[in-house]
């Protein structure tokens, strides 16, 4: 598959899932101001991962947040297997540690297999972090700061995904149309 169609099939989601069903009420913003930047990773090991990954840290970082706000490294070959993945986020916030980007940038996860702490594969909750391919979502703290403040109850996103996904069901995610 192309990196070309690995980023439509991500923008897919990210304007049908994240930002269709509101699952994130910041995400809008960055999307039509076109701040989102998306980065295939061609590695096939985690370690080739974590230099990619170190990359795009260190380039959002200098970069210019009304330019590139938030980075979406996609990495459809590597850590394919949620387990892996999920073992693979320590590192992850590791590197930002090394970095000493920690308090600056930090690492949201989406994977295809996403699945919560206690709940059974099927649970439709999961799909609130489902993405197409194995995806590290990079932040500026700064942003998340300022959508806080923004909105007065951060806390009921959680619960309104719930609800959302609720109503919508596996039948409804699947009418959206989405690879994965």
């Amino acid at each position: 598959m192309s990196q070309e169609q690995i980023i439509q099939d991500t923008r897919d989601w990210v304007v049908k899932a994240v930002i269709g069903l509101n699952l994130c009420p910041f995400a809008k913003a960055v999307h039509v101001n076109d701040r989102i930047r998306y980065v295939v990773s061609e590695a096939t090991e985690p370690e080739a991962l974590l230099k990619d990954l170190a990359r795009e840290l260190l380039a959002l970082n200098r970069t210019d947040p009304e330019e590139i706000d938030t980075t979406l490294v996609i990495h459809p070959n590597v850590l394919t297997d949620f387990l892996d993945f999920n073992d693979f986020l320590d590192a992850a916030d590791g590197l930002v540690e090394e970095l000493k980007l920690d308090g600056i940038l930090q690492i949201a996860d989406f994977h295809p297999g996403y699945q919560f702490d206690g709940s059974e594969p099927d649970d439709i909750a999961n799909y609130s972090n489902r993405s197409p391919y194995p995806t590290l979502h990079i932040l500026r703290e700064d942003s998340i700061e300022r959508a806080v403040e923004s909105m007065p109850d951060t806390a009921s996103i959680y619960e309104n995904n719930l609800e959302t996904l609720d109503k919508l069901g596996h039948e409804g995610w699947r009418r959206l149309g989405l690879k994965g």
